[in-house]
């Protein structure tokens, strides 16, 4: 690596603008910039603008430029905001294939949708190489400038050369003031400001606020903790989020848990609202029916036992009983399981009765379990009486070909097809039956099947949630927030002085924002001192301007 050697003698690293040591311009490029530009990152060399040869060089270059990290945030936000044209693979119904029901329920679109990975956008492999990327962008670009920036302000030199100072915005020449007296003033003026003040062979140079430079960099660092905590999300056992539903009267495996935990339903409860309880609710109840007061499961937590199967109920000890209720959930080992749902009235079994047709009279009846029917065996009634189901279809949608089709397991349109066995029909006659029908597929029978009742339960809805990341998310948006503070109220000062031989004063100062208040700021310290206030050029050279303009024009214009 080549050096840039000063006039003044000091070695500035390659790539360096300013030298380090007196603050004159290293190179054409630099003496035609602004100033502001130049001071961002106090001239010193970045990796990212010395090197271009490796293979390395390449990818630091890639990713610690601005634009290609905000290109990756826009990238992001649209793969997002597409992710929310259709429902996430979460919310669609749990019975049906995801690729089936994307390309049945929105054509090619749909499956387009499926196949780049859309329906899981927050799991697909590309999202959370985007992801990936922007952290790997916000560490590179940040210690692109970080480095440089703290080596500095850390080695910061109080004697600058005179067209360092020139070039600031904020700079006066005193002819005549550069007494030690003055100085000393100045140096106490300042340290009343709460400057922190260092004078060197008659040049001053006061600074504050230097730790608001770092305000940008704290937020990096918040948003690089915030995606860990993201991306940790997807680590197994870090994060759970998942839906169970589960009837009165089961029991059913946690998901999320390992299969380590069970929970059984020993029964839901739901309240209304009703006319005169509330007069908030009345005219709502009159308008839309029920309002839902409280819904609630009451469950029992159970824990296998170290020698429990895994799939099986047995060996499980009891953990706790406890109500779930909205914003009351069951909380246990990091898991906690909150009521956000619920079904009423599922169909769970139907009876029947065999009649003949030639009596009226039943000659028997039956119950058939719609989740666990007796398909493999004989539903036995009296005196050489049977019924056999041959088939079974839960959501009978109709028939395809003569063949009756279901849409889908859950018994939500129930239809069988019977076999009747009787002592004068030993090997059965056939009969299919569905809600409101009643049909004889192979001729007239002698009996027939009725309807006798039907048997409903409820099915609560309940969020199964485990977050270990959460802590990690809040340090990370602490952190940026104290970032954005630190960035936005402070800025950093800085003020030099220097006298010549002649007993000359030269003043410049120089802040990353807010000119104003930094003039105002130093205004009492040169005031004690008996100076006048060193000048802006920024803004004599606009008032030079608005006067040039007036004179050609006669008249006056604002200038905003």
């Amino acid at each position: 690596m080549s050096k840039l050697i000063c006039k003044c003698g000091h070695v500035n690293p390659e790539g360096s603008e300013l030298c380090q040591a007196c603050g004159r311009t290293l190179t054409e490029e630099a003496a035609k910039r602004k100033t502001n530009d130049v001071m961002r990152y106090e001239g010193m060399a970045r990796r990212s603008q010395t090197y271009h040869t490796s293979i390395i060089d390449k990818v630091w270059n890639f990713f610690s430029s601005v634009k290609v990290g905000v290109w990756l945030i826009v990238i992001t936000l649209v793969a997002s905001a597409i992710g929310t044209i259709f429902p996430q693979e979460f919310f669609i119904p749990q019975n049906i294939p995801a690729v089936e029901y994307y390309e049945d329920r929105y054509g090619i679109a749909g499956k387009i949708y499926y196949v780049l990975g859309f329906h899981d956008l927050y799991g697909s492999w590309w999202y959370m190489l985007l992801v990936a990327a922007i952290g790997t962008s916000i560490i590179i670009a940040s210690l692109d400038r970080g480095v440089p920036l703290y080596k500095a302000l850390k080695k910061q030199r109080v004697e600058r050369h005179d067209s360092f100072l020139k070039r600031q915005r904020i700079y006066s020449a005193y002819e005549a003031k550069g007494s030690q007296d003055t100085l000393n003033r100045l140096s106490e003026g300042l340290k009343k400001r709460r400057y922190k003040v260092r004078v060197e062979n008659g040049s001053l140079l006061a600074e504050k606020n230097q730790f608001s430079r770092w305000g940008p960099y704290i937020n990096h660092t918040g948003l690089i903790i915030f995606l860990i905590g993201a991306m940790l999300r997807f680590v197994p056992g870090m994060y759970v989020d998942e839906m169970l539903w589960i009837r009165e009267g089961e029991t059913e495996i946690i998901p999320g848990t390992g299969q380590e935990y069970l929970l059984k339903n020993e029964g839901f409860t739901l309240e209304t609202y009703q006319e005169g309880d509330s007069e908030v609710f009345d005219e709502t109840i009159q308008r839309t029916g029920a309002i839902a007061k409280n819904f609630q499961t009451d469950a029992i937590l159970y824990k296998k036992d170290d020698n429990a199967i895994a799939g099986s109920t047995d060996n499980i000890t009891e953990v706790d009983h406890h109500a779930i209720q909205v914003n009351v959930p069951m909380k246990f080992d990091q898991f906690a399981l909150y009521q956000t749902d619920y079904i009423e009235d599922e169909l769970y079994k139907m009876s029947f009765t065999m009649d003949s047709k030639e009596t009226g009279e039943p000659v028997g009846s039956f119950t058939v379990d719609l989740f666990n029917p007796n398909t493999s065996g004989l539903y036995e009634l009296n005196d050489g009486y049977a019924v056999e189901i041959s088939g079974y279809y839960p959501d009978f949608s109709g028939f395809d070909d003569g063949e009756p089709q279901s849409v889908s397991p859950l018994p939500n349109n129930p239809a069988f097809l019977f076999n009747m066995i009787s002592p004068e029909h030993p090997d059965g006659e056939v009969a299919f039956v569905a809600i409101q029908q009643n049909l004889e597929p192979l001729g007239e029978n002698d009996y027939e099947i009725s309807f006798n009742g039907i048997e409903t339960r409820d099915i609560s809805g309940l969020t199964v949630r485990k977050d270990l990341t959460l802590w990690i998310l809040a340090l990370g948006g602490t952190i940026f927030m104290f970032g954005v503070i630190v960035g936005s109220y402070w800025n950093h000062r800085r003020i030099w002085i220097k006298t010549d031989a002649d007993s000359n004063l030269y003043a410049a100062g120089h802040t990353n924002k807010n000119w104003y208040g930094l003039k105002k700021d130093i205004a009492p310290a040169f005031e004690y001192a008996g100076l006048d206030q060193p000048d802006d050029h920024q803004e004599l050279k606009e008032s030079k301007g608005n006067a040039k303009e007036e004179d050609e024009s006669g008249t006056t214009r604002e200038h905003k």
